[in-house]
């Protein structure tokens, strides 16, 4: 077994560009996802060690200087940050020429021929799921026999191996919870709407909706809904309840928890019985007796993306769902005790200045506790990629999706609708969603009931304002 590392690259500060990140990019309040897409496969490798750089706050230099013993790097890179990874590709080589350097993230799966000339540094890519395909070089296997790999010949050119096949039985992945504990530190990463500290792991993978930016099913995770057992989810939250006493929230992070509706509450009533606070994707359609019986076992809150208040907007983009049952749905977590974060994203086709208004009107009408605007980010891989540069919707100036601080720009623009209209109305969103008396009332509330969240939410409120004042000299 080669010396393996797996490597989240430093990049832009603040950047949160780990797998678990949906949105690769410097948020509007400082948050760092788990790297579970990196941690699966690091468990599965005996003796490799994972670094995440960013909510480590190391460095170039410190991600140098440990990576001299290694014979493996296995890095995970994505759209906005592939620029600087190539570059810490570089570094890594230059600092260890017979070291072999893989590249594995949703970017690289369906640009592997782009991404291997990018840098001679790149030695291989490992597409669509990586987990076996990066244990199969670990363990010296010949490239020319990994499914699922492209790699540099030896002639320099380019090759491709067949796909490697969806991995069925789910329950033959190892607890990444196991790396978390030998390689990182719980405290580290934090979420606005989450307890902290915090740990997020998947249960599933796979999405059986076909939203036209949802970047994971597209690239790596496919549209079906690939499920561990629930014995298996049960033990691991069983375990990382012993190996983390101070963790106050569990997170499942996958696409859509609530796609299996009897395995939710079956997981739920064993995490009741253990007495474990958890929260997770969600769906905005479902059920209120499914929702009671969430609730009444350690539900605490769901992250929904109601993308959009626009029904029209809603069919372009194939989410799936009608404006009045996401409503309806809403009014049952309200009612049953039931925190909503809900996620929005402006400049998706059909956008105008009226549908941003709908929208705005639709979350201040429905009220979440927490929200995200998020700019509409046309990944490569995804359908609404496709439809951007089908109808020259996407320049080139806007294709790394970031600016150069590492915070999201609006890349796409319609004949009607600007980047400058789009980008603007993040800040609109937020300001009318948050400055409103029933909403600061609520947010005073909360902060007076703990001086923990007192805390918290006067750093937060720091960071958003600095958020502000970076767009508008941004804009």
């Amino acid at each position: 077994m080669m010396k393996t590392l797996f490597l989240q690259p430093p990049s832009f500060d603040g950047f949160d560009g780990g797998a678990g990140s949906r949105y690769q990019a410097k948020r509007e309040i400082r948050s760092f996802w788990f790297p579970t897409w990196l941690a699966q496969p690091a468990a599965l490798v005996p003796g490799s060690k994972l670094i995440d750089a960013p909510p480590a706050r190391l460095g170039l230099d410190s991600v140098l200087a440990q990576a001299g013993d290694y014979e493996l790097v296995v890095m995970h890179t994505s759209t906005p940050s592939f620029a600087s990874d190539v570059r810490v590709a570089e570094a890594l080589k230059d600092a260890n020429p017979r070291l072999k350097i893989g590249l594995v993230g949703a970017k690289v799966a369906v640009e592997p021929e782009q991404s291997l000339a990018a840098s001679p540094a790149i030695d291989f890519i490992a597409r669509e799921e990586f987990d076996f395909t990066t244990k199969e070089v670990a363990e010296g296997k010949a490239f020319a026999g990994i499914d699922g790999l492209s790699y540099r010949g030896a002639a320099g050119a380019a090759a491709h191996n067949r796909d490697r096949a969806l991995l069925e039985n789910m329950d033959e992945l190892p607890f990444v919870t196991e790396v978390y504990k030998r390689d990182l530190r719980v405290e580290d990463y934090f979420i606005g709407y989450l307890k902290h500290p915090y740990v997020s792991l998947y249960t599933g993978r796979g999405c059986k909706s076909r939203c036209t930016f949802c970047l994971w099913p597209q690239t790596v995770g496919g549209h079906r809904y690939r499920v561990r057992s629930v014995d298996h989810v049960v033990e691991e939250i069983r375990q990382a309840k012993a190996w983390f006493p101070q963790v106050r929230e569990f997170f499942f992070d996958d696409d859509t928890f609530t796609d299996n509706l009897p395995r939710a509450e079956a997981i739920a009533s064993a995490l009741g019985k253990m007495g474990v606070t958890w929260s997770c994707n969600a769906k905005a359609n479902v059920p209120r007796a499914t929702l009671e019986v969430l609730r009444d076992n350690g539900l605490r809150l769901l992250l929904v993306g109601y993308e959009s208040g626009n029904q029209q907007i809603l069919h372009n983009i194939k989410k799936g769902m009608r404006v009045e049952v996401a409503r309806r749905f809403t009014k049952d977590c309200h009612e049953l005790g039931i925190t909503i974060h809900g996620t929005f994203i402006l400049g998706l086709p059909g956008e105008t200045k009226e549908t941003i208004e709908e929208t705005i009107a639709f979350a201040a009408d429905i009220n979440p506790h927490t929200i995200q605007v998020s700019l509409a980010a046309p990944y490569p891989g995804t359908e609404l990629y496709r439809q951007a540069v089908e109808n020259g919707w996407l320049d080139a100036g806007h294709a790394e999706l970031i600016d150069d601080n590492g915070v999201q720009i609006a890349p796409l623009h319609y004949d009607h609708l600007s980047h400058t209209e789009i980008f603007d109305s993040v800040e609109t969103f937020y300001k009318r969603f948050y400055f409103r008396r029933k909403k600061i009332a609520s947010l005073v509330s909360e902060m007076i009931r703990s001086p923990e969240m007192m805390k918290r939410r006067l750093r937060e409120g720091v960071e958003f304002f600095q958020f502000l004042r970076h767009r508008e000299m941004a804009g």
